[in-house]
């Protein structure tokens, strides 16, 4: 048996970096099936709603038997939301404490840095910059006073 790994294929053209395009959203058929599948659907619940409506008006003990599992449903769902409220609160007091005790001391010390930054910025103005400016002032200006002078050297030799 051999040890060596499989070479890979060879890849011929240029590698894509990004994954192909899936197309996108729904076409017109499916737009079409899902629209006419609400409504019947709309229409089902709607005559079901009736239907219910019409038997328990007909039967008032059935009525009430439906009533209390209702009220009961309704007490569940009203403890699940009461539950999610508390672990809502919970979750914006986390947070919170994250924005006040971590986000604010990086702020600060970012602000701080900035202002360093700044500080360090006009000191290398003052004390780098300007000088070695008007060094190179000073010294194109001597440049052209030897051109100067270097010319008038020269075309006072020429006329002797």
């Amino acid at each position: 048996m051999s040890t060596t790994p499989p070479t890979p294929p060879a890849v011929s053209g240029p590698i894509p970096l990004s994954p192909p395009k899936e197309s996108e959203g729904l076409s017109e058929g499916q737009k079409k099936a899902l629209v006419v599948g609400g409504i019947v659907a709309a229409i089902v619940l709607l005559a079901l709603a009736i239907w219910a409506a019409y038997a328990l008006v007909n039967d008032p003990a059935q009525a009430a038997t439906v009533r209390d599992v209702f009220i009961i449903f309704m007490a569940l769902e009203a403890m699940v939301i009461g539950a999610a409220l508390v672990v809502l609160i919970v979750q914006v007091a986390v947070l919170t404490n994250l924005l006040k005790n971590e986000i604010k001391p990086i702020l600060e010390a970012t602000q701080e840095t900035v202002n360093t930054v700044r500080g360090t910025t006009i000191f290398v103005s003052e004390h780098l910059v300007e000088p070695v400016m008007k060094l190179n002032s000073y010294v194109a200006g001597l440049d052209r006073l030897l051109e100067s002078v270097a010319l008038v050297m020269g075309l006072s030799r020429r006329k002797k």
